[in-house]
């Protein structure tokens, strides 16, 4: 008989572990283009979103992880060393190129999908001719002004095309310009080694397991609760992810976490144990001594940044309720358009509303709002300063300033200081 393995675990040790697995701690990645690879390897994959207000959603994540982190590093890494693939995950993704194969269950689906509609199928043999002679293209670059019922609203037959193309594997990214695609055949970008290589996941179990074990480790632990955590997996509902997690504990691939307060279980990576574990030693290490240190570590985190993916798990274990709301009415906001929760430590301490001046290469502070009992101390001055620095950085910001009263109005004064 297989005796399964539980972790128990306060509030606290389970938001450590979350942070170190994430890399949100002082000196979690050594930054540059491998450890932007080297994270996004561990974690599957990060959200790409098209909205730019102060960065893209993609480029937030790796700043708040990699001090000296410029979007040029992540563009290469897409577009020119192509370790990195401009796809589909967890919505609009980006994942290591090596997991290409991995998909073929999604790119078929798509192919099957799309291949009925004659008038788009037509079009896409006018794509593969015009890529033939001359590639990359973008849509605007067919001359067809056709248009077709698209997923969203009516769209250009072109435009249609191209992303049915891209969805069942035959074209990738080549570049973007801002936020519009230029594509190229894949078997011109991606190793041919990969391109036809086949599913490694035989089963529909088998492609099951492999992703279950994947998105828990997207974000490091995970319950089996219906949630955004759990977005972008075809085929999965409750009845297939609890099959899933029982083989997958069964086999010792996950173990079990117990967290006071909660009442389901939650899961971690057998592979991620040996963290925890390490996480747990150094927890009770500090405690015994009674000199557990102050934070030294502060993040702005993006809006869909992967510890954000389940915002109720969130909300159980850091007591921060955070919700995007730059899709909502304005009526309907409770704080902003485009909002970014700070990190401090093992807490979220404040959330505010950046907006980036290109014209001026300003980074503004329009607003902010602490949590309730908290305020700036000098103790988190480094760590907010340093935090705030990167976010210019990523932004390409030559100066950061807070909006008239923004600082006074929040007791942020030496922090407005300490960024000029």
């Amino acid at each position: 008989m297989k005796f399964l393995i539980t972790y128990t675990l306060s509030k606290r040790q389970a938001r450590l572990f979350l942070l170190q697995h994430q890399r949100l701690v002082s000196g979690g990645s050594p930054g540059g283009k491998a450890g932007i690879y080297d994270f996004v390897r561990h974690v599957g994959c990060i959200q790409y979103d098209p909205l730019s207000i102060a960065g893209h959603n993609h480029e937030l994540v790796l700043q708040a992880r990699m001090p000296g982190f410029t979007p040029e590093l992540a563009t290469e890494l897409l577009y020119k060393d192509r370790l990195l693939v401009d796809g589909w995950d967890k919505n609009m993704s980006i994942y290591c190129t090596e997991d290409w194969p991995y998909f073929q269950r999604r790119r078929a689906m798509a192919a099957e999908r799309y291949h009925e509609n004659e008038g788009l199928m037509a079009m896409v043999s006018h794509v593969r001719e015009e890529l033939t002679t001359r590639s990359p293209l973008s849509s605007l670059d067919l001359e067809s002004k056709d248009k077709i019922d698209w997923a969203w609203a009516p769209a250009r037959l072109s435009r249609a095309a191209m992303e049915s193309m891209y969805f069942w594997g035959e074209l990738c990214v080549h570049h973007r310009v801002h936020t519009r695609r230029y594509y190229d055949f894949t078997a011109k970008l991606l190793p041919g080694q990969l391109v036809q290589a086949e599913d490694p996941n035989v089963t529909e179990e088998q492609h099951h397991d492999w992703y279950v074990l994947r998105r828990i480790g997207s974000i490091g632990l995970q319950w089996n609760k219906s949630g955004d955590g759990w977005l972008g997996i075809a085929g999965l509902k409750s009845k297939e992810r609890t099959a899933a997690i029982e083989r997958l504990l069964l086999n010792d691939s996950l173990r079990e976490v117990r967290v006071e307060g909660l009442k389901l279980p939650l899961y971690i990576r057998t592979s991620d144990a040996p963290e925890l574990e390490a996480v747990l030693l150094r927890e009770t290490a500090s405690e015994e001594d009674g000199n557990r240190e102050g934070a030294d570590f502060a993040a702005a985190l993006a809006p869909l940044d992967n510890l954000l993916w389940d915002r109720e798990l969130i909300r159980q274990l850091f007591g921060f309720t955070y919700r995007w709301e730059v899709y909502k009415p304005v009526a309907e906001r409770e704080y902003g358009y485009y909002v970014l929760p700070l990190l401090y430590g093992d807490r979220f301490i404040a959330r505010f509303e950046p907006v980036m001046d290109k014209k001026n290469g300003v980074l503004n502070i329009e607003r902010w709002w602490w949590e309730p009992d908290t305020s700036l101390s000098a103790e988190m001055l480094p760590a907010l300063t340093a935090a705030f620095f990167s976010l210019g950085k990523c932004t390409r910001a030559s100066s950061i300033r807070f909006a008239p009263g923004v600082a006074e109005d929040n007791g942020l004064q030496a922090l407005e200081a300490s960024l000029r």
